[in-house]
């Protein structure tokens, strides 16, 4: 008999605000995350607009001399962490710390500090090369940061499956939770892509949007004229427990977990399976894994990054899952506000279905202006809507075929 799994505590880091509040009263208002590149000088890129992290002080979580050996994607990470600590109440110093562990999502790792430390290469030397180099910029340094802060000696593990990385993340952890191998498990994403390198690549990959002149209305899932996405930095982190551990400590629950579907299209490095077949079987998996029907869902955070090839495909997986009741869910693509986050953005999308079943509150698709007639499902255009949402599905599918869906519903003792 597996367990019952229940969220008790989450922590944002966004393009659009830190903190839950601020979050959500953003995301659910239609703001966009959505301006000029302030990281690094664009000129020369195709793309020079990002959705970056604003005013963010990692003094205001971190120990300074720890920040300083630490990539911003762990300092996120840390942020987002406490947040999360502090938002479910928990005390970890009175847990049992062999059965509580971190599992997190990151599709680039340090790359920043990988670009800061190249230049010292090439410009002063082999011995000029930071000695904190390479355990800043690893990947699975941010959730190995964590566990150090709190003593967590249970498992401890990151994922980097591209952009499903931190559905992954919280899907692995609901695992351990069901099969007794944890009792409490920190779990999410966090991401800094914004850098010179990384968003050349994907200018050279012609992935990203060129609506440089209107930033806020650049990310455009589901409209005809979207051209691609837009790349966005934070973290979000999910304090995860079994239903007895939060029971026994008198956690307030913001909604139970109960499915998690995984496949790989086995199709190409970047483009998705035309038909959308590996997604389709990622969220069959997820809604079998949930013993629920499909027309038991109420909402879907789709993957939606406004790519014309990723959103058609999306489409159409969601129909061959749901049928003619397809029609009738509400979705929406939060990263029309947040951009996307890369291997964080499950993480943050995780939390934004667990806030829409909590608030009854669906957020909207922003800038869906020009329907495209391949997307023709409720996409909950502009503004939010009040709703009823009692179950929610969420969608992150990512380069090399990684498709990862997760299922969320309203907690009921």
């Amino acid at each position: 008999m597996y367990n019952r799994v229940v969220i008790t505590g989450m922590g944002v880091l966004s393009p659009v605000g830190t903190g839950l509040e601020t979050f959500w009263n953003a995301i659910t208002s239609g703001v966009s995350g959505v301006g000029p590149i302030t990281r690094f000088n664009p000129e020369g890129y195709t793309t020079r607009i990002a959705a970056e992290v604003n005013n963010f002080d990692p003094a205001a979580y971190i120990d300074k001399k720890e920040a300083r050996r630490m990539d911003r994607f762990t300092q996120f990470a840390i942020a987002a962490a406490k947040m999360a600590v502090d938002d479910a109440g928990i005390d970890l110093q009175q847990i049992n710390k062999d059965m509580a562990g971190v599992i997190l999502g990151s599709g680039v790792g340090g790359i920043e500090t990988f670009e800061e430390q190249y230049k010292v290469l090439l410009n002063k030397g082999p011995s000029r090369v930071s000695p904190l180099f390479i355990p800043m910029m690893i990947s699975n340094m941010a959730a190995a940061s964590i566990a150090i802060s709190y003593g967590l000696k249970g498992c401890n593990v990151t994922t980097t499956s591209a952009c499903a990385s931190s559905n992954n993340a919280v899907g692995d952890a609901f695992r351990l939770l069901q099969r007794g191998q944890a009792e409490v498990m920190i779990c999410g994403g966090t991401e800094s892509p914004i850098t010179p390198m990384a968003v050349a690549g994907f200018c050279s990959m012609k992935a990203m949007t060129t609506r440089n002149e209107e930033p806020e209305k650049a990310s455009r899932p589901f409209d005809a004229g979207r051209d691609g996405f837009i790349i966005g930095e934070g973290s979000a982190i999910l304090i995860v427990e079994t239903l007895e551990h939060a029971i026994k400590r008198g956690a307030r629950i913001y909604a139970e977990m109960v499915g998690y579907g995984v496949s790989c299209d086995a199709y190409h490095i970047v483009a998705p399976e035309p038909e959308g077949k590996g997604a389709a079987a990622s969220m069959s998996m997820a809604l079998q894994d949930a013993g629920l029907e499909p027309a038991a869902v109420d909402y879907i955070n789709a993957h939606g990054t406004s790519t014309p090839p990723g959103d058609k495909q999306e489409t159409s997986a969601i129909k061959q899952v749901f049928g003619d009741s397809a029609y009738k869910i509400a979705i929406s693509s939060t990263k029309s506000m947040t951009g996307h986050l890369l291997g964080a953005a499950g993480g943050l999308e995780a939390v934004i279905s667990i806030l829409t079943i909590r608030n009854s509150l669906i957020p909207p698709t922003i800038n869906l202006e020009n329907p495209d007639p391949d997307c023709d499902l409720d996409y909950v255009p502009n503004e939010a809507r009040a709703a009823r949402v009692d179950v929610a599905l969420s969608n992150s599918f990512g380069f090399g075929g990684h498709n990862a869906s997760l299922v969320f519903k309203k907690f009921e003792g």
